[in-house]
């Protein structure tokens, strides 16, 4: 007879018995995080403790993504479909650990199972300790606005995924398998997962419902609806047809500005700067089109996309009088060593943008006379490829250091600041302005604390540009000159 009263029934011994397999599990899991040796004797594993592993680091992940988004926030569902391929590569290998015959292993060996269940254990472990450690960070957004906080941020990053390398690796060199081949080719399957990984950073369970403020909110989720591309069509058609013909007897400026990384809101305020600055102070009011990847900008510029900007230089190069007038070019985005220009506007797929591509449209559009802005890590790797007789280019960095405040909460980049914000407004000689602004900038990275070096802006000028850009500088000083004194003069009677 059973003593429902003192003991317990059958369902929940099982469930007990269950919730002990999977916190001996998680112990392992525990120990290996920390490079500790796991006891794989006797580990239970199975389905059910897989599967509770398995959910436990997802309801973790749901659960710090959360903490991490200041204010309201809207729940992501497809971001569900992140990791599986982590863990077919996982099992994958696991499978592969296994010796064929058990006397063969040189210690006590793990099963496939058991060794899955310490991987997944391993994987719930580093989830919490990493949220424990980025949620405080991450919401003190003031904090992580200054160059101190971003280097806090980046260590902290640094040392979270060194050290989870090296407990994942150090599973596997002790799952017991005889030889050294497969547990090398294991440390290499696993390694290529983690750096791709990091290379396309997964959606996250939680997006901002609301930008708290252009300072400091969390990126919000940009969604393509057909209403959505069917505006883009309009938008772009709109743009591209409104570019203003060349004016006779002057030269004219026509603009572009292309804002590829939509998950950063300073390239977007960059690009809105750049714009305004080209319409007011060098005459571009009617030539100027913005190319911009950013969920608030969708009904008011066309996306930056390579397609959009091919198209709006053969648009410029349309309107434009070849022998007289000069296109202007600021691109801003995140940059690599190979001279890509990073692009992101998820779920958009959007390629990166590369000099040798930019300079093939130029050609193909017939377009002389040209002045490229870049601001980006190592944008010096655009200088050679697009430098020529009548082409200005000048970069934010040279080609083998970064360059600073392109942060998502960074109201512009270092190079945008002190050269369109500051000296371009006082005149009209790129060369000027852009000697001033390398003493400004590394003045302030070198404020900022800026560790690997100084950027060391980069310009390049051809005889044919720099003759044509001082006839622009004499024709705008000049018709300042004759707005003061008309309106200086006296008034008729």
């Amino acid at each position: 007879m059973t003593d429902t009263g003192a003991g317990l029934s059958a369902g929940q011994a099982d469930e007990h018995k269950a919730r002990g397999k999977i916190g001996a599990v998680w112990w392992q899991g525990l120990r290996s995080a920390f490079l500790l040796r796991p006891d794989w004797r006797e580990l239970p594993s199975g389905p059910s403790v897989i599967g509770s592993l398995v959910l436990g680091t997802i309801l973790a992940r749901i659960l710090f993504d959360r903490l991490q988004v200041v204010g309201p926030a809207r729940f992501y569902w497809a971001a569900v479909l992140n990791g599986w391929f982590g863990l077919a590569v996982t099992i994958w290998i696991c499978w592969m650990l296994v010796p064929r015959r058990r006397e063969d292993a040189v210690r006590e060996p793990a099963t496939a199972t058991a060794l899955l269940a310490v991987f997944i254990a391993q994987i719930l472990t580093f989830e919490i300790v990493s949220g424990l450690a980025f949620v405080p960070l991450v919401r003190s957004v003031h904090y992580l606005a200054t160059p101190a906080g971003w280097w806090v941020w980046w260590g902290l990053a640094m040392i979270v995924i060194g050290w989870y390398a090296v407990a994942q690796l150090g599973l596997v060199w002790r799952s017991g398998t005889p030889g050294v081949r497969p547990r090398l080719v294991a440390s290499l399957l696993l390694m290529g997962t983690l750096a791709l990984e990091l290379s396309h950073p997964p959606a996250r369970y939680w997006y901002a419902d609301a930008p708290l403020s252009a300072e400091a909110s969390e990126p919000a989720l940009f969604r393509l609806t057909q209403e959505a591309l069917e505006a883009q069509s309009q938008t772009l058609q709109a743009k591209l047809r409104d570019v203003a013909a060349s004016q006779p007897g002057h030269v004219n400026f026509y603009a572009i500005t292309f804002a590829p990384y939509a998950d950063e809101d300073v390239f977007r305020r960059e690009s809105d700067l750049v714009a305004k600055l080209m319409q007011d102070r060098f005459g571009a009011a009617g030539r100027t089109i913005q190319l911009v990847n950013n969920r608030n900008t969708v009904r008011e510029w066309p996306w930056a996309t390579p397609l959009n900007l091919k198209r709006a230089i053969q648009r410029m190069a349309l309107a434009m009088n070849h022998d007289q007038d000069v296109l202007f070019l600021h691109l801003t985005s995140h940059g690599a060593r190979n001279g890509e220009l990073s692009a992101e506007f998820w779920p958009l797929q959007v390629d990166p943008l590369t000099p040798a591509m930019l300079r093939g449209w130029l050609d193909e559009a017939g377009i002389r006379y040209r002045v490229i802005s870049v601001s980006a890590c190592y944008s010096g790797s655009w200088t050679e490829p697009l430098a020529g007789p009548d082409t200005l280019v000048m970069t934010a960095a040279d080609a083998d250091h970064t360059s600073y405040g392109c942060g998502s909460r960074s109201p512009l980049t270092y190079f945008g600041k002190a050269m369109f914000d500051e000296q371009l407004r006082h005149t009209w000689s790129f060369e000027q302005a852009h000697a001033a602004a390398r003493t400004a900038i590394e003045q302030r990275e070198r404020e900022a604390g800026k560790r690997d070096g100084y950027s060391n802006p980069q310009i390049r000028v051809g005889a044919g540009i720099r003759e044509k850009l001082a006839v622009f500088e004499a024709e705008r000083a000049g018709s300042v000159v004759a707005q003061a004194a008309k309106r200086a003069a006296p008034a008729g009677p």
